[in-house]
């Protein structure tokens, strides 16, 4: 097996709307994210699936490690192999990976955030630098596309958030800000035992203003010439952001269930905006 097999079949089994993304792109740029993609799950997996913290940071500081072999023309693991090729062709910064490997290590850290600006600060190490990353390999030639590719992995972070609240909470985990929480009178122990209520339908509603403020920056900020470049992540936008709105119209049912797209409507949505240019998607989520 190739790494570049290695990443395909990490980025397939998934199951992620980025993938749909990803079918549409020529050759290297498909490679290119792919092997991000790859990246990022693996050390995603590190806290989901090493239940022991001290081997989980040990972990993290191994692939620290290898993005630095990376970087030297070393690379060992398939991903960082995969990757290689495209480092210097896109511009990807070896401080960009660090900050994603800081990311999964603030899980390690805390399971809690006590606002917004903590939580927003953890959602650009873990979505926010992705998003640049990923706009540098779709390609783009206005500085204003990073404020936009900023705040749309930002935005796709809180869709997750909003998504995964009672599978997060049956984890012990809390990705809600508490000031909020009780702002609008929601406990944790409510959120444990999946406890649905109006007062939990403000806050959430709070939380889905929010990802449309971030949607609505991140398509004011994308210039016009840049556009046609950046249509795999306005695919992504466009599953996510109807991902979001089919939570809204169930009310917010999150705590007991997982509420998804199934994968035709994610193809369907990547392809209307491929043909389209993503033009009246900007349009719409601009507003």
């Amino acid at each position: 097996m190739t790494p570049d097999d290695y990443c395909q079949n990490k980025a397939t089994r998934s199951g992620s709307s980025f993938y749909y993304a990803f079918l549409f792109l020529p050759p290297e740029r498909r490679r290119a994210i792919t092997a991000l993609y790859a990246f990022c799950r693996e050390v995603d997996d590190v806290v989901d699936e090493i239940l022991e913290s001290s081997v989980a940071r040990m972990k993290l500081v191994w692939w620290r490690n290898q993005v630095e072999l990376l970087y030297q023309g070393k690379a060992e693991h398939p991903v960082m192999q995969a990757l290689a090729p495209h480092i210097h062709a896109f511009g990807l910064q070896e401080d960009q990976f660090y900050a994603i490997i800081e990311g999964m290590e603030m899980d390690l850290d805390r399971n809690r955030y006590e606002n917004w600006e903590s939580l927003r600060r953890y959602c650009w190490h873990v979505a926010g630098v992705v998003g640049e990353l990923s706009a540098a390999i779709f390609g783009y030639s206005q500085p204003e596309t990073r404020t936009y590719a900023v705040n749309l992995g930002l935005a796709f972070q809180m869709t997750n958030i909003i998504r995964d609240v009672g599978d997060d909470a049956r984890r012990g985990r809390i990705y809600l800000p508490l000031d909020e929480l009780e702002h609008h009178g929601v406990t944790e122990q409510e959120l444990f035992e999946a406890t649905h209520s109006d007062r939990f339908e403000a806050l959430m509603q709070a939380q889905t203003e929010r990802a449309r403020t971030l949607y609505r920056d991140a398509m004011r900020a994308l210039p016009e010439a840049d556009r046609r470049a950046q249509r795999p992540g306005l695919m992504m936008a466009a599953i996510y952001n109807t991902l979001l709105e089919e939570i809204v119209d169930e009310r917010w049912r999150v705590l007991d269930q997982r509420i998804s797209l199934t994968p035709i409507r994610k193809f369907w949505l990547a392809w209307k905006v491929w043909v389209g240019g993503g033009r009246s998607l900007v349009r719409r989520l601009s507003k």
